[in-house]
């Protein structure tokens, strides 16, 4: 049994289909990321699984029951627009929110007083929210999601607005909540983020669920006839050349997709004859951003079809 399972999810407003007959599946214990363009429909998609907005048509399972205030009760919920009582200060705005979720008590305190010194904020926590930075804003606004201890974790953008040493410590304790036996869904535009972090994904565009399943099993089977090179000297030799059915320059390395596998090791030889310095050869390695790309940067239905059925 799946901790969630989203069925058949329509939402419309006006004339825009937001949401146009999502279905994925949440495994336990897992990071499960939904992924896409901004405006594809992530954040409706998680406000229908909030019961934020009632959907058209559909229903999203918990455990195999439809999701009710049990659910609400348990999930810690970090919505895209932020949500924060500016006036309130800083430990009062997070024993507010814990008391909110049936938390309260000397022992939250002290969880709060652990989480602010771990985002090296304890200094501030007599401080009004509106006198924080965006960034000092957005750590409180996750201690505040992660602080009831919910079973249930949902993330939509968390690292926005965040410079590198906060994004990785927010990125060590979302680790540590899957540890734990947290189930969390991270909604993001971010594929490097995704790539890094989750197990299961679903990748959503124009409403439409385009590709899902485990990772390792999309990139397995995306990968093929993929190399990645990091090397020296110029590669243009290549364009034109009959066994090379596309070539991706990343600047410091060059994505090629070969015709055949067998022209893998055809290349290889091939560059070391033209004296190219290879640094690294990944034969059979795509990345998740190139994958979005290839199945989201066409709108043709047989594109969207086959990313649907593709990897179950």
């Amino acid at each position: 049994m799946y901790a969630l399972e989203v069925k058949n999810l329509s939402k419309t407003f006006g004339a825009l289909k937001a949401v146009d007959n999502a279905s994925f599946t949440v495994p336990e214990g897992a990071i499960f990321g939904l992924i896409g363009r901004n405006g594809a429909g992530k954040t409706t998609t998680i406000r229908m699984m909030m019961n934020i907005y009632l959907p058209d048509s559909g229903e999203v399972l918990l455990r195999g029951v439809k999701v009710g205030q049990e659910f609400k009760n348990n999930v810690g919920y970090l919505p895209e627009e932020r949500g924060l009582y500016k006036k309130m200060k800083v430990l009062e705005t997070l024993l507010y929110f814990a008391e909110i979720k049936g938390k309260t008590g000397k022992a939250i305190e002290k969880k709060a007083v652990e989480y602010l010194k771990r985002f090296d904020l304890y200094d501030r926590k007599l401080t009004k929210v509106e006198e924080l930075s965006k960034g000092n804003q957005q750590k409180i606004q996750f201690i505040a999601t992660i602080l009831h201890d919910p079973e249930f974790i949902i993330l939509d953008e968390p690292f926005s607005g965040l410079d590198p040493i906060n994004t990785n410590l927010l990125r060590e304790i979302i680790i540590e909540k899957k540890r734990e036996g947290k189930v969390i869904i991270l909604s993001t535009h971010m594929m490097d983020f995704a790539e890094k972090m989750c197990d299961h994904l679903a990748m959503i565009d124009h409403g439409k669920v385009i590709l899902q399943g485990q990772l390792s099993e999309i990139k397995a089977k995306y990968s093929q006839r993929n190399i990645t090179i990091t090397h020296e000297g110029d590669l243009s030799f290549l364009y034109g050349n009959q066994m090379i059915e596309k070539i991706s320059d990343f600047g410091n390395a060059t994505g090629v997709r070969v015709r055949e596998e067998k022209n893998t090791q055809e290349l290889l030889k091939l560059l070391i004859d033209k004296g190219i310095t290879i640094k690294k050869f990944d034969a059979n390695d795509i990345s998740l951003q190139d994958i979005f790309i290839e199945l989201a940067g066409r709108d043709d239905d047989s594109v969207l079809n086959k990313g649907v059925s593709d990897v179950k």
